[in-house]
């Protein structure tokens, strides 16, 4: 029998703090709701949860970029409805114009209706229809970051419709005698310039109008298939952004009805340990019996 070294003790001890650390890592996991709480938990799992939560928030982010550039998009597309509707009356107040039955005083009236159209147009692509201060028919395109690692970017169309565009409303360049410019600059601003300040004008202007209304309806159709298309990115980046989600939640996210019970057998370990130590300590004690 032996008193200097209870190694009975010594082996209960050890598996009784081992007991108690693996408990106390249940109880950590359980209250994080993580099974990773530090490096040491899982390495490797560790560094791929890392990996997949930076995409996490890039995917996030680069759908906040997308959701901007749709609302970008739609605010260009409704500027130029309201340009069509001005178009649109344009082109009734030319075939009004041409007509032998009115008078010069008439023909007056339908040219200031028709001026005050052209204006509030050059009003709206020169200055008015902007997004976030960025003027959105000046032809600038917006590059965007549309995906979560670098390189993944989209170039937009560019919508080229101010007053100073010299863009024929066939889509050619500007070498004809019916130019965007012409149509939204009125008379006054050039030889080309159209107005229904006589009759013979008139009938040219429903020409021009017309043109003009095919070339914004053009642009709409562009800015409409890049609506499409970024819709169909942002659904996709969502879907992208719930499965690596799923993913890391897998690796990281503890599994509470298995820690639980992980954590019961170790609470119940812990407990026999405690009575085991105090009868190990008992054990020298057998000596004494020994001394008489």
């Amino acid at each position: 029998m032996q008193i200097t070294n209870n190694v009975a003790s010594f082996n209960v001890w050890r598996n009784y703090t081992g007991n108690v650390s693996s408990l106390r890592e249940s109880m950590s996991k359980l209250s994080s709701g993580s099974r990773i709480n530090n490096a040491g938990d899982d390495p490797s799992g560790l560094a791929m949860s890392e990996r997949l939560r930076a995409q996490t928030r890039n995917t996030a982010a680069a759908a906040s970029n997308v959701e901007n550039k749709l609302n970008y998009l739609q605010t260009a597309d409704s500027w130029m409805q309201k340009i069509q509707d001005m178009l649109g009356r344009m082109g009734e107040l030319a075939v009004m114009a041409n007509d032998g039955t009115k008078s010069s005083t008439d023909r007056e009236v339908l040219q200031a209706e028709f001026s005050q159209m052209q204006e509030e147009i050059v009003r709206i692509t020169d200055d008015a229809g902007k997004f976030n201060s960025i003027n959105l028919f000046d032809g600038t395109t917006v590059t965007q970051q549309v995906g979560a690692d670098g390189g993944q970017e989209f170039t937009g169309v560019a919508i080229s419709l101010q007053s100073t565009d010299t863009t024929d409303l066939d889509g050619s360049a500007g070498t004809g005698s019916a130019t965007w410019q012409d149509l939204v600059n009125g008379a006054g601003a050039g030889s080309g310039a159209v107005s229904i300040a006589n009759q013979s004008d008139a009938g040219s202007a429903v020409t021009a109008v017309n043109a003009g209304i095919d070339h914004v309806s053009s642009l709409r159709a562009d800015v409409g298939a890049e609506l499409k298309r970024m819709n169909q990115t942002l659904d996709g980046l969502r879907s992208y952004q719930e499965n690596i989600t799923a993913t890391e939640s897998r690796i990281r996210d503890v599994d509470v009805a298995k820690e639980t019970a992980e954590m019961s057998k170790y609470s119940i370990l812990q407990q026999v340990g405690t009575a085991m130590l105090a009868q190990a300590n008992q054990l020298p004690q057998g000596v004494l019996q020994l001394l008489g």
